[in-house]
């Protein structure tokens, strides 16, 4: 276990923000929260009076320097992270402190991997983007179901979510990042249609249902690291509808803890020639379960759990099976065939 267990959240007091600083709390940690905010980093911190208050914003640097101070780890939870990013990653690269995301935004994970990999590589410490619902959790189910294959033909993720009710944050970056998606066909990643519409026979309670090709995180993290000339991903359209309509409100919580009512279900399926290997996550609320994720990572990379540092995807970073175990039967469901 390190010695300093203090860990700055950048975002604090937004939705996915309050659950990675409760996750902290729960686990130990000292969490610093971060945030251009002050009132709104205030009532956060009353809620949790051992924690600190740093107020700091992406176009001041010498804030992110004062707000990261001391910790051994940040996590950025404020997005749009396209345009939050790359100030935070180049105050962590400036402190030589581990950098973490929960970005589902496939152009700022992308840029974090083309821009930081030399620089985080030499300054010998973790930059791992996406490591949240979106991107982190397919990435370590296509990993584990890969197995000792070195190679497949095709990785396939299919998101099944009984409703989705986005929060601002997700509206906001939805508005930052218009136009074609990256997919990963033929080798090659591009902005380009998604695959076509289909249907997916998913597991109970889902069963057969309509979805649609729309690629997040995931395909960028993916495509990194495991070798498959297609990366199809796929999201039920129910929840397409439910993203896309203004008049669907926020989510609402149903208990304590702040978790909603929300269902989902995540099926990798990789495919090498005939053979198919699948795995299977199911929880509950796709914003709650982000912050065991990148809890879950932070605590592993402090603590020298990690494989490699640089930037690098979820599979890349841990033992994909021994990582998606950890937050079984709390958070997760697991199957693995």
């Amino acid at each position: 276990m390190a010695s300093n267990q203090t860990v700055s959240v950048f975002g604090a007091y937004g939705h996915t923000g309050r659950f990675v600083v409760s996750e902290l709390f729960k686990r130990g940690w000292t969490p610093i929260l971060c945030g251009r905010d002050t009132a709104k980093l205030k009532a956060v911190g009353d809620a949790h009076p051992r924690s600190e208050v740093r107020v700091a914003t992406v176009d001041d640097p010498a804030s992110l320097d004062r707000a990261i101070s001391g910790a051994a780890a940040i996590i950025n939870c404020a997005g749009p992270f396209i345009d939050t990013a790359v100030p935070v990653i180049e105050a962590a690269l400036r402190s030589g402190i581990h950098y973490l995301d929960v970005a589902a935004e496939q152009a700022a994970v992308l840029a974090v991997f083309e821009k930081f990999a030399d620089a985080a590589r030499d300054t010998a410490v973790v930059v791992a983007p996406a490591m949240a619902f979106y991107g982190g959790l397919s990435d370590l189910l296509a990993t584990a179901a890969m197995g000792d294959w070195s190679a497949a033909d095709e990785i396939s993720i299919a998101t099944a979510l009984d409703s989705w009710k986005p929060t601002r944050g997700t509206r906001l970056t939805g508005q930052r990042n218009p136009g074609k998606h990256f997919v990963f066909s033929n080798n090659k990643l591009e902005r380009a249609d998604p695959p076509p519409a289909r249907t997916w026979n998913f597991s109970a309670p889902f069963g057969t249902q309509d979805v649609l090709g729309l690629a997040l995180a995931e395909t960028i993290t993916i495509s990194r690291h495991l070798k498959a000339p297609e990366i199809r991903a796929y999201l039920n359209l129910v929840s397409i509808k439910d993203l896309r309509d203004p008049n669907t409100p926020e989510p609402a919580a149903t208990d304590e803890s702040g978790c909603s009512s929300q269902i989902f279900l995540v099926e990798v399926i990789v495919r090498r020639g005939s053979e198919e290997r699948c795995a299977t996550a199911r929880g509950r609320d796709i914003y709650a379960i982000t912050a065991p994720i990148v809890v879950e990572a932070a605590q592993r990379v402090v603590n020298g759990l990690a494989k490699t540092t640089g930037v690098a995807a979820a599979g890349e970073i841990f033992d994909a099976r021994d990582f998606l175990r950890s937050l079984c039967p709390v958070h997760l469901s697991l199957e693995i065939q």
